[in-house]
């Protein structure tokens, strides 16, 4: 059982807030941040994401289920990782076990999940330097995690371009691109489907083989559905990602 989710609010734009869903009863160590996806355009939002976080919370997770700034209603680079940023450090606030914080991301939400893994070696003035709450482990769904491949070949269209806010440029691939950011102090599990016809595979292929080859911890676990079975609770593809949490939130 549990309650309904509070909102919380980070910033004053409509949309910098999230959702906490607290489980009744004795909650498991950490906290799980869900970002949902959409190629980071203002017309998909966080309801994407809710089924995971109040499936988490039953499961005695606090999930904090976060909105940002997208393309198309004051997002994109720098404003949407900043948002990211400051919805995670808001936890500090919030009554809830910092000490271990796993974000789960999807789609694009994957990239912003894995870039704020990261954000302890940003230099300073950066969009999201000096955390407040760090990301200890990180689920990729899907991920969006090389952009400069994501950019070429058009996956999402522009949306890459669209989010970077033009041709991307090597001094923003240098700050956004989770590419860029190898090793992560962090472990990383990809989930990724062949299958998938929206963010190819060899996007999280390539990533876990750079992160691997530079000294990090990155897996790759191939699902057997498609791009919108990880962002179901009720699929063998979510289950992946239950299985998984508790050794991610150990430290």
């Amino acid at each position: 059982m549990t309650s309904g989710p509070t909102r919380h609010a980070y910033g004053a734009d409509p949309s910098q807030f999230g959702d906490l869903y607290r489980p009744q009863g004795a909650a498991h160590a950490g906290t799980v941040v869900v970002i949902h996806g959409g190629f980071w355009r203002s017309a998909y939002d966080l309801s994407l994401g809710a089924p995971l976080a109040a499936d988490l919370a039953r499961r005695g997770y606090c999930a904090w289920n976060l909105e940002y700034r997208r393309v198309g209603n004051g997002g994109g680079w720098p404003h949407t990782p900043a948002d990211i940023a400051a919805g995670i450090d808001l936890l500090a606030t919030l009554d809830v076990d910092t000490a271990n914080v796993v974000a789960i991301g999807h789609s694009a939400g994957g990239h912003l999940a894995t870039w704020a893994a990261g954000r302890s070696a940003l230099p300073a003035g950066a969009p999201g330097s000096a955390a407040r709450v760090a990301v200890t482990g990180v689920v990729a769904q899907a991920g969006v995690l090389d952009l400069a491949t994501a950019a070429d070949t058009g996956v999402g269209a522009t949306a890459v371009p669209d989010f970077l806010g033009g041709p991307p440029t090597p001094q923003r691939y240098a700050l956004a691109d989770p590419m860029r950011q190898v090793p992560l102090a962090v472990p990383v599990l990809c989930v990724h489907s062949r299958a998938d016809r929206v963010v190819p595979f060899e996007q999280s292929a390539a990533y876990v083989a750079a992160a691997r080859k530079a000294g990090g911890t990155a897996e790759l676990h191939e699902t057997t559905g498609d791009h919108f079975t990880l962002i179901d609770p009720g699929t063998p593809d979510w289950r992946i990602v239950i299985d998984a949490l508790p050794g991610l939130l150990a430290g």
